[in-house]
């Protein structure tokens, strides 16, 4: 009996040594898979990492591209030698054959009150204005106008100019000289300001003013309004007339003349007289 115990217990130790090795190799197989599961987690985290910089570089070089794209280089855009009198016959060919575009009307002088945004009454024959966002503007439309800058008065009035400002002023006062550019339908003064001066690399700032629901250009090319004594500022004029109205509420029609001139004298120094 003895002799037998001692050969079972003989027979389960060998038994154990045989189990053990496989157990263990089993748990290395396990950490193994683990480990080159971590593995692959990681590389497809660091494939992830990479994916993202790519489209983050691409996207930076769309913007970059694209701002690139938007800005037209000032030099190539100035050009001295232009003889815009050539674009005088263009013009008037332009208001006879395209007429009136976008809802606008003109005004037959019945008007005597103000309106609600403080506008006094439009002269006979000149167009009314048009509230931002009623029109909507249609890009498949493309006309042309005529768009320049100038603060010429300042050139009389250097005295009164804010100090350090002297070298903004051109020596004949154009900012912006006389050209065609081009509009889309139911754009306003502002807008092809906005853009040209954008494009051109002009700097330019402006305001929206809810009292008079347009938009309020403060300075051009780095002179401001009260730059040039207390009644100094920008003033916009469309084929001659000066409108009583804000800047986004004038529609802009195919072959106006727009000229944007700073003010020394709030617009006498312009020829404008305003009623008492």
């Amino acid at each position: 009996m003895k002799s037998r115990g001692k050969r079972l217990l003989a027979l389960l130790f060998i038994a154990l040594l045989f189990v053990m090795p496989i157990a263990g190799c089993g748990t290395t197989k396990l950490d193994n898979s683990s480990q080159e599961q971590e593995k692959g987690d990681d590389w497809m985290e660091e494939e992830k990492k990479e994916e993202i910089k790519e489209e983050i570089k691409e996207e930076d070089k769309e913007i970059t591209d694209s701002e690139e794209e938007e800005y037209l280089d000032v030099e190539s855009a100035e050009d001295e030698e232009v003889d815009y009198s050539k674009y005088e016959e263009k013009k008037e060919t332009q208001r006879q054959q395209n007429g009136t575009i976008g809802d606008v009307t003109y005004s037959d002088g019945t008007d005597k009150e103000k309106d609600k945004y403080e506008t006094e009454p439009v002269p006979e024959g000149q167009q009314k204005p048009v509230e931002p966002g009623t029109i909507e503007i249609d890009k498949n439309k493309e006309y042309t106008c005529y768009l320049s800058v100038s603060c010429s008065t300042i050139l009389d009035n250097m005295e009164n100019l804010t100090e350090g400002k002297e070298s903004l002023v051109p020596k004949d006062g154009v900012i912006y000289s006389e050209r065609e550019v081009t509009f889309y339908e139911g754009e306003s003064v502002f807008d092809v300001l906005q853009r040209e001066m954008k494009n051109n690399r002009i700097h330019m700032e402006s305001s929206f003013t809810p009292k008079y629901n347009s938009a309020y250009v403060e300075g051009i090319h780095n002179l401001y309004e009260f730059d040039c004594g207390r009644w100094s500022g920008w003033m916009y004029e469309v084929n001659g007339w000066y409108p009583n109205y804000g800047c986004s509420r004038y529609i802009v029609q195919p072959g106006d003349v727009i000229k944007w001139n700073y003010t020394c004298d709030l617009g006498r120094d312009l020829g404008q007289t305003w009623p008492e």
